[in-house]
């Protein structure tokens, strides 16, 4: 699927809101130059999404934040807002590099004290998780490979109490959701994935969800939400 022309007036406006209603927080803007200077791709949320993130924390009064995808830190840093000085946030990160970058932002960002970095894959760490009878999660944000997004989702729910928002990024693919998986090439794991979990959170009797779709810089991008019943 070829993407409109509006994406750069997508990302103009993307800017002008986040201007507008001030949502560039010093420290964390600072964590994403220092996540470009170290080599890691540009594929972290915008700031309005972190900010919706911190929100959703917020209003749900999330104490224990699950987030499967750490990257640079950045969307990380934002659930450690939303979940206040009392909480704490558990994020699943493959990648050393990935990791230390993001440690090295939370420092900066004084947040690092409310933060566990668990290296490895996530699906074992999930699995670790699960089997110590660790306390259920109130929010759950998934933000990985998308080939792997039903088996992140069946573990979250493993993690979940009733009330607990799950949160799965990316679900539009740049339109690429309404192809064949097959014709995608490269895509392919990807886009099925993100086709898959939303069948699952249609499908799944413990969750009521929805999807919504978002066009900012990055063009065509979109959030999945559910409530675990």
């Amino acid at each position: 699927m070829t993407r409109h022309s509006t994406d750069r007036e997508a990302g103009l406006v993307e800017q002008y809101l986040e201007e507008s209603l001030g949502l560039g927080i010093e420290s964390l803007e600072k964590g994403r130059e220092h996540a470009r200077a170290a080599g890691l791709p540009p594929i972290e949320v915008s700031a309005g999404q972190g900010k919706l993130l911190q929100l959703l924390a917020e209003m749900i009064g999330a104490r224990r934040v699950l987030e499967i995808g750490t990257l640079g830190g950045y969307s990380t840093s934002w659930l450690a807002l939303g979940a206040g000085a009392a909480g704490t946030v558990i994020t699943c990160e493959f990648e050393p590099l990935h990791a230390s970058v993001a440690r090295e932002n939370l420092e900066r960002s004084g947040l690092a004290d409310r933060v566990q970095i668990k290296l490895g894959a996530a699906e074992g760490t999930l699995d670790s998780l699960i089997a110590k009878r660790t306390e259920a999660f109130d929010l759950v944000f998934i933000d990985a490979d998308k080939r792997n997004n039903v088996r992140y989702l069946e573990r979250a729910l493993k993690l979940s109490h009733p009330g607990t928002v799950l949160v799965l990024d990316n679900v539009v693919r740049g339109g690429a959701i309404l192809d064949d998986p097959a014709k995608l090439g490269n895509q392919e794991a990807d886009v099925r994935g993100v086709q898959e979990s939303l069948a699952w959170l249609r499908e799944n009797p413990r969750v009521s969800a929805t999807a919504l779709q978002t066009l900012g810089a990055k063009g065509w991008d979109g959030f999945a939400i559910a409530r675990v019943l």
